[in-house]
């Protein structure tokens, strides 16, 4: 709009539609300057529309729009609300928070908009505290029966790990809509417990509630978090039915799911058949194959990717690093790494110093590892020292694993989690030094350190079965046990003996092999030729990475039984057939 536009006399209702139609801040400001001119600068009707346009319409001009506010004698609520929702979008939380509580100071009573744009900004942080001030005045106000405001109190609690105050919520919600549904299967999604996601998923369908792409998306999530094949492709069977629009994001997710249910091919079927693909989408494959050991596969998209002139971004070489980590690809790694920013002028980032850090320690560089960890501009964290630490461990740097030690420690002084005290005990059991064993187990029960508990699960019949060591919970546990039996006297006689290396306990050799047969991954297996069909594989997942005893013995049973094995640990895939992995005994 050009400032010719601004007749004298122009009329109240045309003027707030000649703010509407600006386009840039200089015909903003020459309206701006006009109602100066014309006493019309204290008309809350046109100072609203002014607002909004600079909050709003206008990228950057969110200072502008503040100050609009702080100069208007009484601003009234679609003002202030305003400025909230502009701070939201404008990535300033925090300035939003800061401005609800000056309304709250005003005297101004807020509505559910005000509600539903604060609520915004506590999710974008995400902050509990402030959160719940939120929550408990929206009850004072009577504002709890608006659906729009409690979607949003559900979607806070859900981001803030508290599911179960998430679906208190919902389940005492009078009215529910799509975004209601949608925002709890996510909150379970989002929280790792897929199968409540699930369960709640199939209530929608029996109450005929159409799922959105934004539900499917979180559903499809939560079959990939457990590995559930099978579910998962019910869910796209669902979604090609009801005839679903496959966008970005959702085929994104499908290709995620597959490359996670260990089922590359389905990956690469989803990802073929998506009209558009952005770089998360060419990201995610590159990462499906990356996980899935097939490196050069990965490294083949990554340059039809750049061929497509789609430019990389961070996690793009996130995934790159990781499938030549995962390939023993150690120059073509390096390479990659320099081009980030020689190249695509990306700074790198934590994660992509650890994945160069696991490439050299996989392959056996332990000191070329611990030289660029001292070299790096960035502050070394724990989970790197870790990976060094385990590698000194696994490939015999006993002095060097020995030096590092008090780095494990120091790094994280007040994390509440065992896995640096384990990783340390371990060491020192590797090194027959029990009595340095017993002091770090001491330390950790002073600190209060919590253990992971490792745990294993399969798919059977739509069913997700999980399984911890030694476990004698589940139903079936005789059957399970009597096929472990018969497993264990197959492996022996094939000549197999445990390695109790990994048993790191000061206990007898019998003992220690007693140990390693109850591994839950065996359990889970077990559970499986039990009850798949013999040209079914059995697809486990696993949240700690395998052991070796328990990696041998599974290649020995793909042979014995000749069975295909998927096993997805915490690090990578595993393909088990005809006693090889697709690891090449390299993870």
């Amino acid at each position: 709009m050009k400032a010719t536009w601004v007749k004298p006399m122009m009329g109240h209702g045309t003027l707030g539609v000649a703010i509407k139609q600006c386009s840039t801040v200089r015909e903003l400001k020459t309206i701006q300057a006009y109602m100066i001119r014309t006493n019309l600068a204290n008309d809350s009707f046109l100072v609203s529309k002014l607002i909004e346009s600079y909050a709003v319409t206008l990228p950057g001009q969110m200072a502008h729009a503040h100050k609009l506010l702080s100069w208007t004698h009484r601003p009234n609520l679609f003002m202030w609300n305003t400025i909230i929702r502009g701070f939201c979008l404008n990535d300033s939380s925090l300035k939003a928070i800061a401005l609800y509580k000056d309304l709250h100071v005003s005297g101004i009573s807020p509505n559910s908009f005000t509600f539903g744009f604060v609520l915004k900004a506590c999710c974008n942080l995400p902050t509990l505290d402030e959160g719940t001030m939120v929550h408990s005045q929206v009850s004072k106000l009577g504002l709890g029966y608006e659906t729009h405001v409690v979607n949003g109190l559900i979607k806070l609690y859900a981001v803030c790990g508290c599911a179960e105050e998430a679906r208190q919520l919902f389940d005492e919600m009078p009215e529910r809509d799509v975004a209601s549904w949608s925002t709890m299967v996510s909150g379970y999604a989002q929280n790792g417990l897929a199968n409540e996601a699930l369960a709640l998923f199939r209530e929608m369908q029996e109450r005929n509630v159409k799922a959105d792409q934004f539900t499917l998306a979180s559903v499809v999530g939560a079959c990939g978090d457990m590995g559930a094949l099978e579910l998962g492709k019910w869910v796209q069977s669902y979604i090609d039915k009801a005839g679903v629009d496959i966008d970005i994001v959702l085929g994104t997710s499908l290709v995620d799911m597959y490359s996670k249910c260990g089922s590359v091919d389905d990956a690469i079927r989803v990802f073929e058949g998506m009209s558009n693909r952005d770089v998360m989408a060419w990201s995610t494959m590159i990462g499906a194959y990356a996980i899935n050991g097939l490196g050069q596969k990965a490294l083949e998209v990554f340059h039809a990717m750049k061929s497509a002139e789609i430019r990389p971004n961070s996690v793009t070489f996130t995934s790159v690093l990781s499938a030549c980590s995962h390939s023993g690809l150690v120059e073509e790694g390096c390479k990659y790494f320099d081009s980030m920013k020689s190249e695509y002028e990306i700074v790198p980032q934590i994660e992509h110093y650890g994945c160069m850090v696991d490439l050299f320690c996989r392959a056996g560089l332990v000191l070329r590892a611990y030289e660029f960890m001292q070299k790096m501009p960035i502050k070394r964290n724990a989970v790197l020292w870790r990976t060094l630490l385990a590698a000194c461990k696994t490939h015999g740097y006993k002095e060097l694993g020995a030096s590092i030690v008090r780095e494990v420690l120091e790094v994280e002084p007040h994390s509440h989690s065992a896995e640096n005290y384990v990783l340390v005990s371990n060491v020192y059991a590797s090194l027959g030094r029990w009595s340095s064993v017993s002091k770090i187990r001491s330390l950790m029960k002073g600190k209060k350190a919590k253990k992971q508990h490792g745990w294993s699960s399969i798919e059977v019949g739509f069913a997700v079965h999980q399984f911890v060591m030694g476990d004698e919970s589940h139903p079936e546990t005789g059957e399970i046990y009597r096929m472990l039996d018969k497993m264990d006297r197959k492996l022996k006689h094939e000549g197999h003996l445990a390695t109790t290396n990994d048993v790191l306990h000061d206990i007898d050799e019998e003992e220690k092999e007693h140990a390693l047969g109850l591994h839950s991954e065996r359990l889970a297996i077990a559970y499986g030729l039990l009850h798949l069909s013999k040209d079914s594989p059995i697809r486990i997942v696993k949240n700690l990475r395998v052991c070796r005893d328990c990696h041998s013995v599974i290649k020995l049973i793909s042979t014995v039984y000749n069975r295909d094995i998927i096993v997805r640990d915490r690090v990578r895939f595993h393909h088990f057939r005809e006693g090889k992995c697709s690891c090449n005994d390299y993870w």
